[in-house]
């Protein structure tokens, strides 16, 4: 039998492809530190050895070493105060590196207002799904909390759009689902702003602007209950059903309002 022949891989290719690239030691030594962070070797606020110490460890020089923990500090992941004698200090970041570059993504795409809300109501009706089967009492208790301080306390003081966001993004983050939390952190400000805007135009209202809030807390005590019966179902439909309502209110006549206006 003839030998099979050996399918042309590398003969067909192009030649206008590019070479594989060696990483360069600097980013060796940065993603060896990239992974003691993740996998909690290095925790939030702890120091990264000294210059000495690493050099001898990764058998490079301090210009080498120095690249590396400048690649670490513009991934956020560590800082570096000049002139101390500390070194650089681990800072595990939050979602809010993300916000910025994504809300800026979005500036420059002309997505809209209504699109951040549709987003929105993609995510937290199945992160209240997934809460009401994983979560915990100890999250239902948070919950209530913000329901029975912290959003009264926001009305109180003329910034009820901050409560009630909390409330919005606390039911993701609480779901357990890293990949949710992050997005929905990502569209966290955006949303907050516009609710702001649209509940400073409505406050003069008093009568109005006093029944949005009772409405708000009437539903998210509802969210509460199904959560404890541990109903997801009815936690998912309910969620989904005020989601709609709250962008149909927050977006009446803005529905062409664009990201870049709510965020100059």
């Amino acid at each position: 039998m003839a030998d099979r022949a050996s399918a042309p891989i590398f003969d067909s290719r192009s030649t206008a492809a590019r070479p594989i690239r060696t990483p360069k030691t600097a980013q060796l030594v940065a993603r060896n530190l990239r992974r003691m962070i993740i996998d909690g070797e290095l925790k939030d606020g702890d120091h990264l050895p000294h210059e000495a110490e690493l050099m001898e460890h990764y058998s490079v020089s301090r210009p080498t070493l120095r690249e590396a923990v400048r690649v670490l500090e513009s991934e956020r992941l560590v800082e570096v105060r000049r002139g101390s004698r500390s070194g650089a200090r681990v800072c595990v970041p939050g979602p809010e590196i993300v916000a910025r570059p994504a809300s800026l993504l979005l500036e420059l795409s002309g997505a809209t207002v209504a699109d951040v809300f549709v987003a929105r109501e993609a995510i937290e009706p199945d992160a209240a799904r997934i809460l009401a089967t994983d979560g915990t009492e100890e999250d239902f208790d948070e919950l209530e909390r913000i329901v029975d301080e912290e959003i009264p306390a926001a009305f109180a003081s003329d910034n009820l759009a901050a409560g009630t966001s909390a409330f919005h993004l606390r039911i993701v983050q609480l779901s357990g689902n890293a990949t949710l939390a992050i997005i929905a952190g990502m569209l966290h400000e955006i949303t907050e702003r516009h609710t702001g805007a649209v509940l400073l135009e409505t406050r003069a209202d008093k009568e109005r602007y006093e029944a949005s809030y009772k409405l708000e807390i009437r539903s998210c005590r509802r969210l509460i209950k199904l959560l404890r019966a541990r109903d997801a179902d009815g936690a998912f439909a309910h969620w989904q059903k005020h989601m709609v309502n709250a962008r149909m209110s927050l977006l009446e006549g803005r529905e062409n309002v664009q990201v870049r206006d709510i965020l100059d």
